[in-house]
């Protein structure tokens, strides 16, 4: 397993301290920033959001499993991507860790290929989530900026109605429309309606077809 410092931070929740530690220490050697936890309370309780992180959390835990981990983690919208480590016996279960969201399950012993391929598949699962979350954030802040009628405005843009028949829904002249229309594109940084129509989707506004 070859990787280079800096690729990512790994949870290692496992109450076994002898997994626990011989992965962290096989994880760090490899360059990843890694923090275990005894428990998956201790994880819940001590969690800080990392730029790009996954989970590898144990399915047999006492008091909160893997399988409970994982849905408190979804529970609380954190869009932390949860590797299960499994026992022999243990793949019914992980199985429906990956039915639930898990983004794969590793089985004891590790293989070294195996692991850096599930470990792989987390990262890049939570830097993508970590950056549509960015962009989102983003447009939704632009658009805050909006006053009412702009924000009506933009929504008669995204649904493709032209000028005209967005003065007369809004009871206005075209020549406010197109002011109201610099503006939008002015505070929501849009250089063309294929942009507004992009941001508009990442703020998860709904957009209704021209009618």
């Amino acid at each position: 397993m070859t990787q280079g410092p800096g690729n990512g931070f790994i949870f290692i929740v496992d109450d076994d301290v002898a997994v626990r530690d011989s992965l962290a220490a096989l994880l760090e050697a490899e360059g990843f920033e890694v923090e275990p936890f005894e428990s998956a309370k201790a994880f819940l309780d001590g969690f800080t959001p990392k730029e790009a992180c996954c989970v590898i959390a144990d399915i047999r835990m006492p008091d909160m499993d893997g399988l409970e981990l994982q849905e408190e983690i979804i529970g609380r919208g954190w869009g932390l991507p949860v590797i299960i480590i499994t026992g022999h016996g243990d793949v019914p279960l992980a199985v429906r860790a990956m039915k639930a969201g898990a983004v794969d399950f590793i089985e004891k012993p590790f293989d070294d290929d195996v692991l850096r391929a599930s470990i792989e598949r987390g990262l890049e699962q939570s830097r993508r989530t970590r950056g549509e979350s960015a962009v989102t954030q983003e447009a939704e802040t632009r658009i805050a900026q909006l006053t009412t009628r702009e924000r009506e405005v933009m929504e008669h843009l995204i649904a493709g109605r032209p000028n005209k028949v967005i003065a007369h829904r809004m009871d206005i002249s075209p020549r406010t429309v197109e002011v109201h229309r610099g503006r939008v594109m002015e505070k929501m940084q849009a250089r063309s309606l294929s942009d507004l129509v992009r941001m508009a989707l990442a703020a998860r506004i709904e957009i209704t077809t021209a009618t």
